[in-house]
């Protein structure tokens, strides 16, 4: 069958005309001129092989033929009237996926919230995400391998779209025997003559560790490194040195397992994540409206964007 015979202007003109049993109604009814309505529905019936109406001075009726194609034409046209019903959702933003790429801090301190209020809001829109790096969250973006990013300031972008998400503190973690146990806050270099526990060397937070012990011209003590904030947190607890982390993520442990935060009074331990965007210019909607939602920077950036 050649399907390109087929066209919904000419299925819908045939519906027409079987509805009000004359030619030249349907096409009045399909906003079509006489001739060329008369003309699409021999081509329909050459096509089909088959005479579809009967034609008399007052009007057509349909043949056998015809009544199948009457309901076969009519089964088409409401499944396309589905199908671009279904796909409005999608335009409209309603419906749709996400790719998130998003480090440790973000999830585990905000997107909890920010995720469960959004999808409240847009139910049918559903979201993947990715726990990585921050450098990895970038490339993600970069490459279209993710549609939002989250990571932490201090991270090379590139050619990325990059806004605002949320502040976060550091603080440092010591277990309740510590020397440093005693103190409210603390610099950094001062808490550098102890053993530390740090996350991977490729994550945000190790790097910025790393980055002022540079800076101080101290070195760090690394006693061991682990992959989690739970991770860091136990080996605190059992002695085997101190650790750096946000405080939304390391409150819940710290209470759990009786350990002490202390505030770290370094300019550097007060952070900035942010959201990254291939571009703020006509993204998918469900995209628009998951980064509207996690970012008033890029809530604004995106309308300015589309205004035009």
């Amino acid at each position: 069958m050649n399907y390109a015979r087929f066209d919904l202007v000419t299925l819908n003109l045939f519906i027409e005309v079987a509805r009000t049993g004359s030619i030249t109604r349907g096409a009045q009814q399909s906003n079509l001129a006489m001739a060329a309505a008369s003309k699409r529905i021999s081509d329909l019936e050459t096509h089909l092989g088959a005479r579809l109406l009967y034609r008399h001075a007052n009007g057509v009726t349909l043949t056998d033929a015809g009544h199948t194609c009457f309901q076969h034409a009519l089964g088409i046209l409401q499944d396309v009237d589905k199908m671009s019903g279904a796909l409005s959702d999608f335009a409209a933003g309603s419906r749709g996926q996400v790719r998130i790429w998003a480090n440790t801090s973000a999830i585990t301190q905000f997107l909890p919230d920010d995720l469960t209020r959004f999808r409240r809001e847009h139910p049918g829109i559903r979201i993947s995400l990715e726990e990585r790096n921050s450098g990895d969250v970038v490339a993600a973006v970069r490459e279209n391998r993710a549609d939002i990013g989250l990571f932490a300031d201090r991270t090379a972008v590139g050619d990325v779209e990059v806004f605002d998400y949320r502040k976060d503190q550091l603080v440092l973690i010591v277990s309740q025997d510590h020397p440093l146990a005693t103190h409210a806050s603390v610099a950094l270099a001062d808490a550098l003559d102890y053993e530390f526990v740090s996350l991977s060397e490729a994550t945000s937070l190790a790097e910025r560790l790393r980055a002022e012990c540079s800076r101080l011209e101290k070195p760090l003590k690394l006693s061991i490194q682990v992959r989690s904030f739970d991770a860091v947190c136990r080996m605190v607890m059992v002695g085997l040195g101190i650790g750096v982390l946000p405080y939304l993520a390391a409150e819940p442990h710290v209470r759990s397992m009786g350990l002490k935060l202390i505030t770290l009074t370094d300019d550097w331990a007060e952070r900035t994540l942010l959201l990254a965007l291939r571009s703020t210019l006509a993204p998918p909607m469900p995209v628009r409206l998951l980064a509207s939602s996690l970012s008033a920077d890029a809530a604004r950036a995106i309308k300015l964007s589309n205004s035009v």
